[in-house]
């Protein structure tokens, strides 16, 4: 990485962009190369750590969403010195759960939490890897709350703001970092 070039553009440089994925007229945003290159990996790691080391945000635990925000998700608790919870889809939870369900473009979707994941007061970050709808991080952080859980900030990779989910989700009060903005679909 070259002093000049910052953060975010290193990151953009390495994200993967592949057309008509899932769908036509999809630019889907990949971001497993993030994960495939142990430099690129770390900086991108360490540009969540080092915004939540600090006491004003500075979280009790990380709170992933399924699938891709666990791989990030622990890390950052790992580095952090937190605890991880997973929020997960419907089902995959052998535990006593809630459950909170979105509407998605086509149908909905229901995500869970064990009830013991938080406790009342704790402060968490809540991760993912993209912010599309907002939809998932949205129902997150409403099984958060419903566990007394504050939700501190919402966090990704990759924000695609012309799909609205980012503005909704600031407009709901929930604070957002993202390190990657795309315009476009």
């Amino acid at each position: 990485m070259h002093t000049s070039t910052s953060v975010n553009d290193y990151l953009r440089d390495h994200i993967r962009t592949v057309p008509n994925w899932p769908a036509p007229g999809v630019q889907f945003r990949d971001i497993t190369p993030l994960l495939q290159d142990p430099k690129v990996f770390r900086v991108m790691t360490d540009a969540f750590v080092h915004r939540y080391m600090g006491r004003d945000l500075r979280p009790d635990v990380v709170a992933g969403l399924d699938a891709r925000g666990f791989i990030l998700g622990a890390v950052i608790a790992h580095e952090l010195n937190v605890g991880f919870v997973p929020i997960r889809k419907k089902g995959k939870l052998p535990f006593t759960t809630i459950e909170e369900t979105y509407e998605l473009e086509y149908g909905s979707a229901t995500v869970e939490l064990h009830t013991d994941a938080v406790k009342p007061g704790d402060r968490v970050l809540l991760i993912d890897d993209l912010i599309a709808t907002g939809g998932t991080m949205m129902a997150g952080k409403k099984l958060l709350e419903k566990l007394g859980a504050t939700v501190v900030e919402g966090a990704a990779i990759v924000d695609l703001p012309e799909l609205g989910g980012s503005r909704h989700l600031k407009d709901s009060g929930l604070p957002l970092f993202t390190l990657v903005d795309f315009a476009g679909h």
